[in-house]
């Protein structure tokens, strides 16, 4: 009797699962709309001026012109292009330890794992049981047991199976889904990892910068200190009135006025690069930077426009999600939709251990089910003209993302072009400010200059000499900026990090 019950129950699954398989075979397709990557944005320049050949040269300072290679490729670590060994270590010890880069990477973790639970959902779930109990039987209404005993224990093993056929393909779409969100995250672990080492070689910059400014400052102090010895030797001498003392010590008081700031910013810059380097501010990192230990890079790779969509991580990002919000789109309307679900059992009962798979303690069941929301107040219409919403909103802030990308490129090549320009004033207003200075304080010793016409040549020359530094700063900040702008060549790093395929997913 077991092994008929056994073989009609391996009988009538067959039968349910050749209609399963019929079933998926012939709603082969997923509803919803199925993702084409957006077309490559029809642009030939990233400026409305073509881009010239190099920036204008700035000769002094041993400052050379920049060359922008059109179609050129960045390298994975393009800091090292500044030569500075300081920010390679720097860097690669962020790398290891910043806390943000470490948060990307486990939310991209928990998106790889919600894929796979999602996938689950392909298959049957087959659970088992088994479970034993005492019993007191009512004698006065009817029997359990053809022995009539009251008390009586009961055991029982089974093993069953459930399972809801994709037929719609809503589960495929949401894996596809997930799967683009997966793809999103990878993304954001990239950018992360680009506004990482971005701000990193920022901050190195900035506090090269800080550092050639305060440097300036004190001289400038020393020289105004200077300049006040002279005038009080020369009002001990009767040759220059009280007043002209009175205005070089201002003059001092107000170039010492102006140290304090630029420590404050060098300080709150060390923190800054101490944090990003996964430190507490009151462990510094070693690393100090100076504007001569920093390279500029000569040749600058510039992308072809047609690529600047696959190279820029946030472009990628929210391609993703727009792929994410239409796979949403089948979800919804697959849920609107029947479901068909099958099921099967297969265990044995008995009132003992010894008789669990004896003689008659067999049963099993098999069935299939198909279920349909009648009225549900709307809720489901309304869920998919949600999604539907969704994906306008995401294709909307996909094309916001990819103007944006491309305003930063122009910014960043506009800005380089010109600082080159600014350098080659700054340059050439620091030599003729100096010039000026060292005239009027020759003249001042002879007892032969206005002390005013002195006291301007110091400011002008302060000034000058605080733009250049400045001026020097700019053209590396902006050089890392385009490197960043440009997508900070992560394509170019090992295969492991490469994106996972964008193809839709399937069972």
């Amino acid at each position: 009797m077991k092994n008929l019950n056994h073989k009609q129950f391996r009988n009538s699954a067959a039968v349910l699962a050749g209609s399963a398989l019929t079933v998926l075979f012939v709603a082969s397709c997923a509803v919803g709309p199925d993702f084409h990557r957006p077309a490559a944005a029809a642009v030939k320049q990233f400026t409305a001026a073509p881009l010239p050949a190099t920036t204008l040269p700035a000769d002094s300072k041993d400052e050379e012109a920049q060359e922008f290679v059109a179609g050129g490729d960045i390298p994975a670590e393009w800091w090292s292009l500044f030569r500075s060994p300081a920010l390679d270590s720097l860097i690669a010890q962020a790398l290891k330890s910043n806390p943000d880069l470490q948060s990307a990477r486990a939310a991209l973790r928990v998106a790889k794992e919600n894929v796979y639970a999602q996938q689950a959902a392909w298959f049957p779930t087959i659970g088992g049981n088994l479970s034993a109990s005492r019993n007191l039987n009512s004698t006065v209404l009817s029997p359990t047991l053809f022995s009539y005993a009251p008390y009586f224990s009961l055991y029982q093993a089974e093993l069953s199976a459930n399972w809801t056929l994709d037929i719609w393909g809503g589960n495929r779409r949401a894996v596809e889904a997930l799967k683009a969100t997966q793809e999103a995250q990878h993304f954001q672990v990239e950018a992360t990892y680009l506004t990482l080492t971005s701000a990193l070689a920022a901050a190195a910059v900035q506090e090269a910068s800080l550092r050639a400014q305060i440097e300036a400052t004190n001289t400038i102090i020393t020289d105004e200190a200077d300049s006040l010895t002279v005038l009080q030797r020369q009002l001990s001498q009767g040759d220059v009135a009280g007043s002209d003392v009175a205005a070089q010590q201002t003059a001092l008081a107000q170039a010492r006025q102006a140290l304090p700031p630029l420590q404050k910013q060098l300080a709150q810059e060390r923190d800054l690069i101490t944090v990003l380097a996964g430190r507490f501010p009151d462990d510094q990192v070693p690393q100090v930077f100076n504007l001569d230990t920093l390279d500029l890079p000569h040749e600058l790779p510039v992308s072809v426009p047609a690529k600047l969509v696959d190279q820029r991580p946030d472009v990628r990002a929210a391609e993703a999600n727009y792929h994410s919000a239409e796979a949403e789109i089948g979800v919804a309307i697959a849920n609107e939709l029947p479901d068909i679900t099958l099921s099967a059992g297969d265990g044995t009962v008995a009132t003992g251990l010894s008789g669990l798979f004896g003689p008659g303690s067999a049963f099993w069941s098999v069935g299939g089910g198909l279920s349909q929301t009648l009225f549900d107040g709307g809720a489901l219409l309304h869920k998919t003209r949600a999604a539907r919403a969704a994906f306008d909103q995401a294709s909307a802030q996909y094309r916001s993302t990819v103007l944006t990308a491309f305003q930063n490129v122009a910014d960043t090549l506009e800005a380089i072009e010109a600082d080159a320009h600014s350098l080659e004033a700054a340059d050439a207003a620091e030599d003729a400010a100096k010039r000026s200075l060292d005239s009027q304080k020759l003249r001042l010793k002879l007892g032969d200059a206005n002390v005013l016409a002195v006291l301007n040549a110091e400011q002008a020359y302060e000034q000058a000499t605080i733009t250049l530094v400045q001026a020097r700063a700019n053209r590396l900040a902006d050089t890392v900026t385009l490197f960043e702008a440009l997508g900070g060549g992560w394509w170019n790093r090992t295969r492991a990090s490469h994106p996972p395929s964008r193809t839709a997913a399937s069972p």
